[in-house]
């Protein structure tokens, strides 16, 4: 994407002029004074605040995009685009369908079981470009070993489609994300460990659908629970389907699956990342704030997630899902119209997790809500012209 280099206060001149506007008729309508404007144009004040500029743009008839000098596509768009798009073909190729041969060697099981594990580290560790990279290889690696051998490397399989379906819940790609869990789903049928780990991300893809909730039951109900593993996918599917109930609006339902998700979390504990679930108690309180962003109530959410941040367990939560945590209590935090502190915790996950808040559509969005504030610090306000999400 290209940005226009021409100062803002250059610009706001040009387009002034357009308009056939004096820096005096322009100072009135937005009641400032000519040396207001004067100083704007000539560079000498600068413009931080959203209020401001979205003031001026309306006065001239223009987005405030034009005032910034962008284009419409935001930064990192047409890339992350490419490379969803190069994941869509490695997801629609079909040669474990057909069994269609080979001309170069199939990557060994082990070396593609290491293969997937990275995908999973780089993606726990919110380094969601480069996971976009790598995704291509895995998948078709995965589906080329399939091909020559069925039985081989099944686990990987239902694991590669994880990870897959895992990021492009991240990326805003519903449809690609539900197809990949499904492919998960259906590479894990008969194996009910591997359905279970298969039904966590299913239960992420289809979050705004109430009939996914009896989709996680049936899927919590088949495990054992007899080892801190199996507990692990048992409370993460329980926590899915509160969240699911959250955001059907369904608050007893949720308050009831956690309270039985936090019931198993006490008999695994903190610090665990079993299936890749990080289930544990602060998992449990995480989602409790989630929950409550979910069902509109902002003080509960900033209540609880206040308390969660004392946990010990929280430092040892992988740094993805700590950051999308924080966008849960940056949301709450707007629902209590406390655009200071969204600020902070936006800002954090800037310095822990870049990647979260640069290529994840509802991370942008949240900045984009507390940057328009009128009285949002001007520290959000810069992170949204950076981000071009104003």
């Amino acid at each position: 994407m290209s940005r226009d280099p021409l100062p803002i206060g250059r610009r706001v001149a040009y387009l002034r002029v357009r308009r056939r506007l004096s820096q005096q008729s322009f100072a009135d309508r937005l009641g400032k004074s000519k040396s207001w404007v004067d100083k704007v144009e000539r560079g000498v004040r600068s413009l931080e605040r959203v209020s401001t500029i979205r003031e001026i743009a309306a006065v001239l008839k223009v987005e405030p995009a034009a005032l910034l000098g962008r284009d419409v596509q935001p930064a990192g768009v047409a890339e992350r685009r490419e490379g969803v798009a190069r994941i869509r073909a490695a997801l629609s190729a079909y040669e474990m369908a057909f069994g269609r041969p080979t001309d170069r060697e199939v990557m060994s099981p082990d070396r593609l079981a290491r293969e997937v594990r990275h995908a999973w580290t780089t993606y726990q560790h919110a380094r969601y470009p480069r996971l976009v990279e790598l995704l291509p290889t895995v998948v078709t690696e995965v589906h080329r070993a399939h091909a020559l051998d069925p039985e081989v490397g099944r686990v990987v399989m239902v694991e590669a489609y994880r990870v897959t379906a895992a990021l492009l819940i991240k990326l805003g790609e519903g449809s690609l994300a539900w197809l990949a869990a499904d492919r998960a789903m259906s590479a894990a049928v008969g194996d009910r460990v591997l359905l279970a780990c298969a039904a966590v991300q299913l239960g992420q893809v289809l979050r705004a659908s109430a009939r996914a909730r009896p989709v996680m039951l049936a899927a919590a109900s088949q495990i054992a629970a007899a080892t801190p593993e199996e507990m692990s996918l048992r409370g993460s599917l329980l926590v899915q389907a509160a969240l699911i109930a959250a955001r059907a609006g369904d608050d007893r339902a949720a308050v009831d699956l956690l309270d039985e998700a936090a019931e198993v979390a006490a008999q695994v504990g903190d610090g665990h990342d079993h299936h890749r679930t990080a289930f544990g108690p602060t998992a449990v309180e995480l989602a409790r704030v989630a929950a409550a962003v979910e069902l509109g109530d902002g003080p509960q959410a900033v209540a609880r997630h206040e308390e969660a941040m004392g946990r010990d367990g929280w430092r040892w939560l992988p740094v993805e899902h700590r950051a999308a945590h924080l966008i849960d209590a940056a949301r709450a935090y707007l629902q209590t119209d406390d655009p200071a502190n969204a600020a902070r915790v936006l800002l954090r996950v800037e310095r822990i997790a870049p990647a979260e808040i640069r290529h994840r559509p509802a991370a942008r969005d949240v900045t984009a809500q507390a940057a328009r504030y009128p009285n949002a610090p001007a520290t959000i306000t810069q992170l949204a012209i950076n981000l071009e999400v104003l």
